[in-house]
Protein backbone atom coordinates (compact mmCIF):
# COMPACT_ATOMS: atom_id res chain seq x y z
CA UNK A 1 0.00 0.00 0.00
CA UNK A 2 1.42 3.54 -1.00
CA UNK A 3 1.98 5.40 2.05
CA UNK A 4 1.67 8.75 0.55
CA UNK A 5 -2.30 8.04 0.59
CA UNK A 6 -4.39 8.86 3.25
CA UNK A 7 -7.43 6.82 5.04
CA UNK A 8 -9.75 9.24 2.70
CA UNK A 9 -7.65 8.19 -0.49
CA UNK A 10 -6.01 11.90 -0.29
CA UNK A 11 -2.49 11.67 -1.50
CA UNK A 12 -0.43 13.33 0.90
CA UNK A 13 2.35 14.58 -1.50
CA UNK A 14 -0.19 16.41 -3.53
CA UNK A 15 -1.82 17.70 -0.68
CA UNK A 16 -2.56 21.71 -0.55
CA UNK A 17 -3.55 21.59 3.02
CA UNK A 18 -3.23 18.95 5.22
CA UNK A 19 -4.77 18.94 8.37
CA UNK A 20 -1.74 19.25 10.53
CA UNK A 21 -1.73 23.13 8.69
CA UNK A 22 -4.84 24.70 8.97
CA UNK A 23 -4.27 25.83 12.63
CA UNK A 24 -0.86 27.25 11.22
CA UNK A 25 -3.26 28.88 8.61
CA UNK A 26 -5.68 30.07 10.76
CA UNK A 27 -3.51 31.41 13.06
CA UNK A 28 -1.81 33.10 10.10
CA UNK A 29 -4.99 34.82 8.94
CA UNK A 30 -5.72 36.15 12.39
CA UNK A 31 -2.20 37.85 12.80
CA UNK A 32 -2.69 39.40 9.33
CA UNK A 33 -6.43 40.28 10.17
CA UNK A 34 -5.50 42.09 13.48
CA UNK A 35 -2.75 43.90 11.61
CA UNK A 36 -5.11 45.23 8.62
CA UNK A 37 -7.61 46.16 11.61
CA UNK A 38 -4.80 48.16 13.57
CA UNK A 39 -3.30 49.72 10.26
CA UNK A 40 -6.70 51.04 9.16
CA UNK A 41 -7.77 52.49 12.73
CA UNK A 42 -4.65 53.87 12.52
CA UNK A 43 -5.42 55.88 9.41
CA UNK A 44 -8.59 56.30 9.88
CA UNK A 45 -7.84 58.40 13.47
CA UNK A 46 -4.72 59.85 11.40
CA UNK A 47 -6.50 61.52 8.41
CA UNK A 48 -9.47 62.75 10.61
CA UNK A 49 -7.44 64.92 12.56
CA UNK A 50 -6.60 68.32 11.94
CA UNK A 51 -3.23 68.10 11.26
CA UNK A 52 -3.88 65.59 8.25
CA UNK A 53 -6.62 68.23 6.67
CA UNK A 54 -4.14 71.05 6.92
CA UNK A 55 -1.17 68.75 5.32
CA UNK A 56 -4.16 68.20 2.33
CA UNK A 57 -4.31 71.58 2.32
CA UNK A 58 -0.71 72.34 1.94
CA UNK A 59 0.03 69.70 -0.82
CA UNK A 60 -2.78 71.40 -3.14
CA UNK A 61 -1.79 75.19 -2.25
CA UNK A 62 1.88 74.01 -3.53
CA UNK A 63 0.61 72.25 -6.41
CA UNK A 64 -1.65 75.34 -6.88
CA UNK A 65 1.71 77.69 -6.86
CA UNK A 66 4.18 75.42 -8.79
CA UNK A 67 0.97 75.19 -11.79
CA UNK A 68 2.47 79.38 -13.49
CA UNK A 69 5.67 77.53 -13.28
CA UNK A 70 5.03 74.14 -15.20
CA UNK A 71 2.95 76.52 -17.41
CA UNK A 72 -0.15 74.75 -16.75
CA UNK A 73 1.05 71.44 -18.15
CA UNK A 74 -0.65 68.03 -18.48
CA UNK A 75 2.03 66.72 -16.42
CA UNK A 76 0.99 69.44 -13.55
CA UNK A 77 -2.40 68.17 -13.66
CA UNK A 78 -1.39 64.60 -14.49
CA UNK A 79 0.35 65.07 -10.64
CA UNK A 80 -2.49 65.82 -8.68
CA UNK A 81 -5.50 63.62 -10.39
CA UNK A 82 -2.92 60.62 -10.11
CA UNK A 83 -1.89 61.28 -6.58
CA UNK A 84 -5.64 61.97 -5.41
CA UNK A 85 -6.74 58.80 -7.76
CA UNK A 86 -4.50 56.44 -5.43
CA UNK A 87 -5.24 57.77 -1.97
CA UNK A 88 -8.85 57.72 -2.37
CA UNK A 89 -8.29 54.30 -4.00
CA UNK A 90 -6.68 53.23 -0.78
CA UNK A 91 -8.42 54.77 1.62
CA UNK A 92 -11.48 53.56 0.48
CA UNK A 93 -10.88 50.00 1.98
CA UNK A 94 -9.22 51.59 4.70
CA UNK A 95 -12.73 53.40 5.97
CA UNK A 96 -14.91 50.19 5.05
CA UNK A 97 -12.92 48.17 7.45
CA UNK A 98 -13.56 50.60 10.04
CA UNK A 99 -17.14 50.85 9.15
CA UNK A 100 -17.47 47.28 9.30
CA UNK A 101 -15.65 46.69 12.68
CA UNK A 102 -18.00 49.80 14.24
CA UNK A 103 -20.99 48.54 12.86
CA UNK A 104 -20.43 44.48 14.16
CA UNK A 105 -20.11 46.72 17.24
CA UNK A 106 -23.20 48.27 17.42
CA UNK A 107 -24.70 44.92 16.71
CA UNK A 108 -23.06 43.46 19.50
CA UNK A 109 -24.39 45.89 21.87
CA UNK A 110 -27.75 46.38 20.70
CA UNK A 111 -28.15 42.49 20.76
CA UNK A 112 -26.85 42.37 24.42
CA UNK A 113 -30.01 45.26 25.21
CA UNK A 114 -32.51 43.09 23.14
CA UNK A 115 -31.50 39.79 25.04
CA UNK A 116 -31.10 41.63 28.65
CA UNK A 117 -34.27 43.90 28.42
CA UNK A 118 -37.68 41.69 29.44
CA UNK A 119 -39.94 41.93 27.30
CA UNK A 120 -37.87 43.04 24.14
CA UNK A 121 -38.46 40.50 20.42
CA UNK A 122 -35.63 38.80 20.37
CA UNK A 123 -36.41 37.77 17.30
CA UNK A 124 -34.36 41.02 16.25
CA UNK A 125 -30.86 39.82 17.13
CA UNK A 126 -30.22 38.80 13.81
CA UNK A 127 -32.40 41.36 11.93
CA UNK A 128 -29.04 43.15 10.13
CA UNK A 129 -28.66 38.94 8.63
CA UNK A 130 -32.03 38.69 7.07
CA UNK A 131 -33.26 39.61 3.77
CA UNK A 132 -34.28 43.03 2.66
CA UNK A 133 -37.86 42.44 2.19
CA UNK A 134 -38.11 40.53 5.37
CA UNK A 135 -36.53 44.12 6.91
CA UNK A 136 -38.71 46.41 4.98
CA UNK A 137 -41.64 44.10 6.86
CA UNK A 138 -40.12 44.10 10.26
CA UNK A 139 -39.82 48.16 10.13
CA UNK A 140 -43.43 48.47 8.57
CA UNK A 141 -44.73 47.00 12.08
CA UNK A 142 -42.93 48.88 14.12
CA UNK A 143 -44.23 51.86 11.54
CA UNK A 144 -47.94 50.73 12.76
CA UNK A 145 -46.44 50.51 16.19
CA UNK A 146 -45.47 53.95 16.84
CA UNK A 147 -48.35 55.19 14.66
CA UNK A 148 -51.08 53.41 17.11
CA UNK A 149 -49.06 55.11 20.35
CA UNK A 150 -49.37 58.59 18.68
CA UNK A 151 -53.02 57.95 18.35
CA UNK A 152 -53.37 56.32 22.26
CA UNK A 153 -54.30 52.59 20.96
CA UNK A 154 -52.19 50.26 21.66
CA UNK A 155 -51.28 47.07 19.47
CA UNK A 156 -51.65 43.43 21.18
CA UNK A 157 -48.27 41.08 19.83
CA UNK A 158 -49.18 37.96 19.25
CA UNK A 159 -46.49 34.77 19.14
CA UNK A 160 -46.85 34.50 15.53
CA UNK A 161 -46.21 38.32 15.15
CA UNK A 162 -48.75 39.58 14.10
CA UNK A 163 -51.11 42.71 15.57
CA UNK A 164 -54.36 43.56 16.71
CA UNK A 165 -55.32 47.23 17.38
CA UNK A 166 -57.04 47.71 20.76
CA UNK A 167 -58.52 51.20 20.68
CA UNK A 168 -57.98 53.25 24.17
CA UNK A 169 -56.58 56.05 25.05
CA UNK A 170 -53.63 58.06 25.94
CA UNK A 171 -51.43 57.88 28.47
CA UNK A 172 -51.74 61.41 29.95
CA UNK A 173 -55.45 61.50 29.19
CA UNK A 174 -56.14 58.57 31.79
CA UNK A 175 -53.60 59.89 34.12
CA UNK A 176 -55.79 63.26 34.01
CA UNK A 177 -58.99 61.15 34.75
CA UNK A 178 -57.19 59.26 37.32
CA UNK A 179 -56.43 62.20 39.19
CA UNK A 180 -59.41 63.97 38.96
CA UNK A 181 -61.51 61.81 40.47
CA UNK A 182 -61.89 63.17 44.14
CA UNK A 183 -64.16 63.05 46.33
CA UNK A 184 -67.58 65.35 46.27
CA UNK A 185 -66.88 68.13 48.31
CA UNK A 186 -70.62 69.56 49.37
CA UNK A 187 -72.99 68.97 52.07
CA UNK A 188 -73.67 65.10 51.65
CA UNK A 189 -70.19 64.34 51.59
CA UNK A 190 -69.43 65.95 54.76
CA UNK A 191 -72.13 64.33 56.42
CA UNK A 192 -71.18 60.93 55.09
CA UNK A 193 -67.80 61.40 56.28
CA UNK A 194 -69.08 62.29 59.45
CA UNK A 195 -70.97 59.42 59.51
CA UNK A 196 -68.06 57.24 59.01
CA UNK A 197 -66.37 58.63 61.62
Amino acid sequence: MNQNIDATGQDKATDPCPPQSIPMLEACRSRIARMFDHFASGVARATGSPIAFACAMMAIFVWALAGPSAGFSEVWQLVVNTGTTIVTFLMVFLIQQNQNKDSRAVHVKLDELLIALKGANEKLVDIEDMEEDEINRVAARYRRLAVAARDGRTLNRAMDGTTQVVDGEPASASRRTRQGRRPARGPRGFKAARREG
